[in-house]
């Protein structure tokens, strides 16, 4: 993809993304992830129905009428986006590739975020980290991210490794950060490091998949390539055992997956490449 290719791409995803943090999900954001406490804002004179514990006295006997104090929700805190770019992500047979779908989650993910004055950060990951962007502000920065989401190509070609992503974001964030996990989750086990990242971290795992993922689609005796271990086999697409076997073993890695995270007190959502992923947001934000 040349340079123009991606900054097209990067103000395309921009415009729709943008637009649906703005007016879609900023109030869901901001109500759903709290702030770290509250914080002194300014004295005002009391209303009736004050809560007359927040009454400043010392202000109410210059003035010889109440005051209260007025507190405001310390806002800011950091997101962090555990992007998965192994050859994996670079399959879909519906409307767009599970990549692009997480490059749009991302997106809206880190736009409803910075609306908030939240900081964000990505670490992108395939069988081992790949690049870590630490947390800032601004649309510059959510750009950078955007763009890196669109063009990086993981130097490593092997199966993926969710773990890894975890275990980094453990050792390189000290303190609690929202995690946004964007990934197919096709993953050597990762139970212990979830568990670790899961007591210090508000962990939310999006798991993306292709129809044919799931279902393996009738074309006959056809030659097929593992993404990323690169090996070739011929298939019997035809054949009802294969057929059997290819869904069961979808199913498992989607059962080891949903019981990892609900074992760590994670949340788990499931995004199929040609599902509107607005509904699916909108209903974990107004439900959590």
């Amino acid at each position: 993809m040349t340079t123009a290719e991606i900054l097209k791409n990067v103000r395309r995803i921009e415009i729709k993304t943008k637009g649906l943090s703005n007016h879609i999900f900023a109030g869901e954001y901001h109500s759903t992830f709290k702030g770290r406490g509250m914080s002194f804002s300014e004295v005002r004179e009391y209303v009736p129905g004050d809560d007359v514990k927040f009454i400043d006295w010392n202000v109410t006997a210059r003035f010889s009428h109440p005051y209260v104090k007025v507190f405001e929700e310390e806002r800011e805190l950091v997101v962090m986006l555990l992007v998965d770019i192994s050859s994996s992500s670079l399959f879909g047979t519906q409307q767009r590739l599970k990549r692009e779908l997480i490059t749009e989650l991302g997106a809206v993910l880190s736009f409803s975020a910075t609306t908030n004055n939240d900081k964000v950060g990505v670490i992108f990951f395939s069988d081992k980290v790949e690049k870590f962007i630490p947390p800032k502000k601004g649309r510059s920065h959510i750009l950078r991210i955007i763009r890196e989401m669109i063009a990086l190509e993981p130097d490593h070609k092997g199966d993926t490794n969710v773990g890894v992503a975890f275990d980094y974001l453990n050792n390189v964030l000290k303190k609690k950060t929202i995690a946004f996990v964007l990934s197919d989750f096709i993953s050597s086990p990762y139970q212990t490091s979830l568990q670790l990242a899961a007591r210090k971290h508000d962990l939310i795992g999006i798991q993306v998949y292709d129809k044919y993922d799931k279902e393996l689609p009738s074309a006959g005796l056809v030659q097929v390539m593992d993404a990323e271990s690169r090996q070739t086999m011929w298939l019997d697409t035809d054949d009802k055992s294969v057929k059997r076997q290819y869904a069961e073993a979808f199913e498992q890695h989607k059962k080891y997956s949903v019981q990892t995270f609900r074992k760590s007190g994670a949340t788990l959502l499931s995004i199929r490449t040609d599902e509107d992923y607005v509904k699916v947001l909108q209903t974990y934000f107004k439900g959590r």
